[in-house]
């Protein structure tokens, strides 16, 4: 299956994206078919340079059956090739991640982790100490039947 897709390049912490065509059996930044553009996420969204697109190419391997990934469809959404992708739904992007974090603590420990807790710590003694009674009573028996192949 063809995809249109982001092959990484640039140096380590500085990346810049081919944008290609390529199998999607192929590895990421290992062969493709096609360049059709170049993405540089580190330039701000305003400058021209950020993004540049082959369209006619573009709508060709479209029209070929190639599928662009997610990331890519978003940038053709921007240059009105492709339709935009629908937005996902992420209720907690809007909290910071400190609050985030303490949100997290505060709902897991009283709802899953104290009466987990509470009621393991009740059932494991009643559990243990049966099976000490048991050892005791086993004892004496053992001791009896020791003596008698003495007797013999």
């Amino acid at each position: 299956m063809l995809k249109i897709r982001l092959s990484r390049g640039g140096a380590k912490k500085r990346p810049v994206y081919k944008i290609v065509i390529a199998d999607s059996r192929f590895p990421r930044d290992g062969r493709f078919i096609e360049k059709v553009g170049f993405f540089n996420p580190l330039l701000p969204k305003t400058k021209k340079e950020r993004v540049n697109l082959e369209i006619d190419r573009i709508k060709h391997w479209i029209s070929k059956g190639a599928k662009p990934t997610l990331r890519v469809s978003r940038i053709l959404g921007e240059a009105e090739v492709f339709p935009m992708p629908p937005k996902g739904n992420n209720p907690l992007k809007a909290i910071p991640k400190k609050d985030r974090r303490k949100d997290k603590a505060e709902s897991d420990k009283p709802a899953a982790y104290v009466p987990k807790k509470d009621t393991a710590a009740k059932a494991e003694p009643k559990k243990e100490e049966p099976k000490k009674e048991a050892p005791k009573a086993a004892a004496p028996k053992a001791e009896p039947e020791k003596e008698e192949p003495k007797k013999k």
